[in-house]
């Protein structure tokens, strides 16, 4: 184990590291890795979504406006599965993308949190995280909708084919492994080798989830943003990337599966 501020590599862990341990010209290569990242990924999503706000305050209130999720992209069903698994495999290639470039540095993926699955040290986390956000996050975008602070979101418009439900779930594992595996492991993981504090890294993550989650509209920009505060957390203390894989993943299922079984049914759901 090393001194306090350098890297620690021990019992599967990744410390920070001091700004005097990494020389200046990998400190440019990092930051410029990071910035081509996020220009191929989720900043420019975030850059989007930005506009996609931007545009829809000009239109009017939010809450009159409609954003899908997962829209089908096709009226021919097998080319509407096509472009569905398309956009999967784009969101693998994204985590991929940010697993390949920590292990050319030298971490490896068990050193980011995903080590082999444990029941107590993942799943039932996981569990709990899905309910500690899923849960006050509903209530939160009905409540932002409600004022007008929010558009109202389709978490699936896909037709009604044999296919849907495998490939909303898909969606959601995608998802999930793109934005915890890119978000939370590359990034912090990254910021801790430019000497980023934790409590500083933490923010620009969380900030980073929000911001391309903002075509949404304002109230889910602020929702993903605690979202971010949490699930970074909550890796930087325990170093396990499963349990927010799982909560996400979780999360996700049962808001497009649900949307599908209860919209039209249920008065409370706009």
């Amino acid at each position: 184990m090393e001194s306090e501020g350098s890297l620690t590599v021990a019992a599967g862990t990744i410390g920070p590291v001091s700004e005097q341990s990494t020389a200046p010209d990998e400190r440019t290569g990092i930051k410029v890795e990071i910035v081509v990242v996020l220009l191929v990924t989720f900043g420019l999503s975030g850059l989007s979504s930005l506009v996609s706000l931007t545009e829809s305050l000009s239109n009017g209130a939010l809450a009159g406006q409609t954003v899908a999720l997962n829209p089908s992209r096709s009226n021919n069903s097998m080319f509407d599965l096509l472009w569905q698994l398309l956009g999967v495999l784009k969101l693998c290639a994204w985590s991929a993308l940010g697993l390949y470039l920590l292990w050319r540095s030298g971490v490896p993926p068990r050193l980011v949190g995903l080590a082999k699955s444990h029941l107590r040290r993942d799943i039932l986390p996981g569990l709990g995280l899905a309910a500690l956000i899923g849960i006050p996050g509903l209530g939160l975008y009905l409540i932002a909708h409600a004022l007008g602070a929010s558009l109202t979101v389709i978490p699936s418009s896909l037709h009604e084919h044999w296919w849907r439900l495998p490939v909303l779930c898909l969606s959601a594992i995608a998802n999930a492994a793109a934005e915890e595996v890119l978000v939370v492991g590359y990034l912090l993981t990254r910021l801790r080798r430019l000497g980023w504090s934790e409590n500083r890294s933490l923010l620009a993550s969380a900030l980073l989830r929000g911001s391309y989650h903002l075509y949404q509209g304002i109230g889910g920009g602020l929702g993903n943003v605690v979202m971010g505060l949490i699930f970074g957390r909550v890796w930087q203390r325990t170093n396990r990337l499963w349990p927010l894989f799982i909560a996400h993943a979780l999360i996700d299922v049962v808001a497009y599966i649900g949307y599908s079984a209860l919209h039209g049914h249920v008065s409370w759901l706009p």
